[in-house]
């Protein structure tokens, strides 16, 4: 009769201390997840959009991101400035040639010094310039793709001042010399 009392005031006490799960739902973590995948696909669509996302996740005091924007965008504008002045002579010197054979007048002052080999010569030396400008361009855009998504699996990276790596030189006795490596991780 003892023992079914105490038992009895266990299983109350136990009741009587035990967490309500209706008045307190857990709370969700807020702490925000940073996706390489995103910082990727906001560079697809638009160029340095990664990495400005890269530059917003990353915490106070470690490198930034968005300084390579304007780099970005000075290599994209450099390259299209060339394709486009590359192939409006391509055609112009296209065009001359084109005259030179069906009509045998030049068409352009600008090429009249110029024979029809020398304007040929000429029209494949801007073709292959244009060429190399459209492999330019698809260059820095898939380099900075890259970027952006390097940097966004390095935007929560430890880089305390308590990683190290020192190498020292060792020596072992008279005769004998070596290297001290020493790793510091905390």
């Amino acid at each position: 009769m003892r023992s079914l009392v105490v038992l009895i005031l266990l299983c109350i006490g136990n009741f009587s201390f035990s967490q309500d799960s209706l008045s307190s739902q857990p709370t969700l973590d807020t702490v925000k997840v940073h996706s390489p995948k995103k910082a990727v696909i906001y560079s697809a669509i638009l160029p340095g959009a990664g990495q400005v996302y890269n530059h917003i996740a990353m915490p106070k005091g470690q490198k930034k991101a968005f300084w390579k924007v304007p780099l970005i965008y000075a290599g994209l504008g450099t390259m299209t400035y060339f394709l486009i002045s590359n192939q409006k002579t391509q055609l112009s010197l296209r065009k001359e040639y084109e005259y030179r054979i069906d009509y045998g007048i030049s068409v352009d002052p600008q090429w009249e010094l110029y024979d029809e080999s020398a304007i040929d010569l000429l029209y494949n030396q801007y073709l292959n310039r244009r060429d190399l400008n459209i492999l330019g361009l698809g260059a820095i855009y898939l380099i900075q793709l890259v970027d952006a998504g390097i940097e966004a699996h390095f935007v929560k990276f430890d880089i305390s001042e308590d990683l190290s790596l020192a190498i020292q030189p060792a020596y072992f006795g008279q005769n004998a010399a070596g290297i001290n490596l020493r790793f510091n991780f905390r």
